[in-house]
């Protein structure tokens, strides 16, 4: 232990532990040995519960088959995924043999969130190269946005004839950590949480005095149109942690901090999750839980890819749900025993949007013969799934629920029931029931549900279960129509009766049959993911589908999803419920082309799929 304890003592950011706080560290040290050319995690897996450190030879950061950086001895990797809750940026694999240290996310975490933490997550980040990704990078990565873009606080600003007293007591009533002090000639002094500990607690400058007794002079500032990662640096070079952004004309935009830009390069509401995680009642899980929306509108402001603030929403609900688990038992007492809730459907896939329904099933260890057992467990499932209604996030309208007693079953009961289902195959709640389970994914877990995944896997094996898939895979189609525009005749196929007539249902007609086409054939594949990509991949390699067709499927997918969230952030802006009907006629004409073309292309995956279903 001696030998690791001496290594992490000389590498950055464990250089800053003392002895006693190494040597804990090093007693949760897993040591791991990785032949060249060994795959440590693959691109776009699930959130990291671990960071490594590269002990001897070499790690390649790899984005799409390109060799991005190149790792060596005392360099940290896995820790972005870790903190951020996100999938894998890159894939990591061992260039030349290598030894790791792997190091668990509830010793590293607190570690990285320090002050000197967030200096070295930020510095290897910003100096790492980017995954390759469209549109161009730099609308993707919020720190190469300008600073105007993120600076949306407004700072607390004084005088400078203003009491220390007054100015301390401004802040503690707008939870600000700074305060903006007017001077003239249009110049800015700061006065910081750091100011009133040093100049004030400790060197006792008196609290009747100026503010500008106290305060730092000059601020340092920035214009609008600065890139964030630049400044980022430079705070950092500083040794700074807020930074005014102000216009030319001297007009004060708005407050930059370190951690709010840090939270920005892991592309992550990083503050809302931890308000979560923090939350004492439900009330304050309610009032955290109300920043999503606005910080989608945000995200696509910034142009992030929609798959990323699908990520983020499934972050969100799912942090949001544990944390909601958390404070139920606590009120009903511990559970009588191990428990799992999974999340089902879009959120499941992770492939939430603003409108998602939050489907649910709730598994406990045992039968559902005891009855004060599934008495407990049913009212843990009703008050969760109410206080996610409350807090935004409501339950499938058609049952899907842990609320609901055919979604809260004990495991032998959902073996029993994933069994019936799969040999008798019954309509319509039959195809729904099967395809919501097969998108399960474990959000909370004090036992194992392993054995009720595992008979999904099972059942999804079975021909008659893929032959269900099959059917609901050619349930949803393209609408078959044409709305005449005034300057683009025959341009774009759209709804034609209804309350939504000469509108756009984008999850129905355009993500819904790629979402089922890519669940059969990735059962039909051996796939285990829940990913809509991922499963067209497996798909692909397996030879279930043509490759070009997987790929045509993967980009039309991209581009109906693109669609929705769009109109759904400005919707949201807009204060309206977000929706799933996009009118075609605020497409632009390129957009419009590429719709037509795309639902032709899943048009015409189902009509070969209607083929298949025949022999099957």
């Amino acid at each position: 232990m001696h030998d690791i304890v001496e290594f992490l003592h000389r590498h950055p950011p464990f250089d800053e532990l003392d002895e006693e706080a190494l040597e804990r560290l090093a007693e949760t040290v897993e040591v791991e040995y990785f032949p060249a050319g060994t795959t440590i995690f693959r691109q776009g897996e699930k959130p990291r519960e671990h960071a490594r450190i590269v002990r001897r030879g070499t790690v390649e950061l790899i984005d799409r088959g390109r060799v991005l950086d190149v790792l060596t001895e005392g360099e940290l990797f896995g820790h972005p995924s870790m903190l951020s809750g996100l999938p894998t940026g890159f894939e990591a694999r061992a260039g030349e043999d290598a030894l790791c240290y792997r190091l668990p996310a509830e010793e590293v975490v607190p570690l990285l969130t320090r002050p000197t933490g967030l200096r070295f997550v930020a510095r290897s980040l910003l100096s790492r190269p980017k995954p390759g990704r469209e549109p161009a990078p730099e609308g993707l990565d919020p720190t190469r946005q300008p600073v105007a873009r993120l600076a949306r606080q407004q700072p607390v600003v004084c005088e400078p004839s203003h009491s220390v007293r007054d100015v301390a007591r401004r802040m503690a009533q707008e939870g600000a950590s700074s305060a903006l002090i007017r001077v003239p000639e249009g110049r800015f002094g700061i006065f910081t949480d750091r100011d009133l500990r040093v100049r004030v607690v400790a060197d006792g400058t008196p609290v009747d005095a100026p503010v500008s007794e106290a305060m730092t002079f000059p601020a340092f500032t920035v214009g609008p149109e600065r890139l964030a990662a630049d400044v980022l640096l430079e705070m950092l070079d500083r040794g700074i942690r807020h930074v005014p952004v102000v216009s030319s004309r001297g007009e004060v935009l708005g407050m930059l901090d370190d951690a709010g830009l840090l939270a920005s390069e892991a592309r992550t509401p990083f503050a809302l999750r931890r308000a979560i995680e923090n939350a004492s009642d439900a009330a304050e899980l309610r009032r955290a839980a109300s920043r999503l929306q606005p910080t989608i509108a945000s995200l696509r402001d910034a142009e992030v890819a929609p798959a990323q603030i699908a990520a983020i929403i499934s972050v969100v609900v799912d942090a949001l749900t544990r944390r909601l688990i958390e404070l139920v038992t606590g009120e009903l007492g511990a559970p009588p025993s191990p428990l799992t809730w999974l999340a089902l459907g879009s959120l499941g896939r992770r492939e939430g949007v603003p409108s998602s329904d939050v489907d649910s099933a709730l598994v406990w260890e045992g039968d559902d013969g005891d009855e004060d057992q599934s008495r407990y467990m049913r009212e843990l499932g009703r008050r969760v799934a109410g206080e996610l209604a409350a807090a935004g996030f409501a339950a499938d309208t058609h049952g899907a629920s842990a609320a609901q007693s055919s979604f809260a079953h004990s495991s032998e009961a959902w073996r029993a029931a994933i069994r019936d289902a799969a040999e008798r195959q019954q309509g319509e709640e039959g195809l729904i029931f099967i395809s919501l389970l097969l998108d399960a994914r474990a959000v909370y877990a004090t036992g194992d549900a392993g054995d009720v995944l595992e008979e999904l896997r099972t059942a999804g094996r079975r021909r008659a279960v893929q032959r269900l898939m099959l059917r609901l895979a050619l349930k949803y189609r393209p609408p078959t129509g044409f709305r005449r525009l005034r300057d683009h005749p025959r341009d774009l196929v759209v709804e034609h009766s209804g309350e939504h007539r000469g509108q756009l249902d984008i999850k129905r007609g355009g993500l819904l049959p790629i979402v089922d086409i890519a669940r059969f054939a990735g059962l039909a594949a051996g796939a285990d993911t829940t990913s809509t990509a991922e499963r067209l991949g497996a798909a692909a390699e397996a030879g279930v589908l043509d490759p070009e067709d997987a790929r045509i499927l993967g980009e039309a997918h991209d581009l109906f999803w693109h669609l929705r969230i769009e109109n759904q952030a400005e919707q949201l802006r807009r204060g309206a419920e977000p929706d799933d009907y996009v009118d075609p006629g605020a497409l632009n004409p390129l957009s419009r082309r590429y719709l037509r073309d795309a639902f032709h292309a899943v048009r015409r995956v189902q009509r070969g799929l209607s083929n298949e279903l025949r022999f099957r």
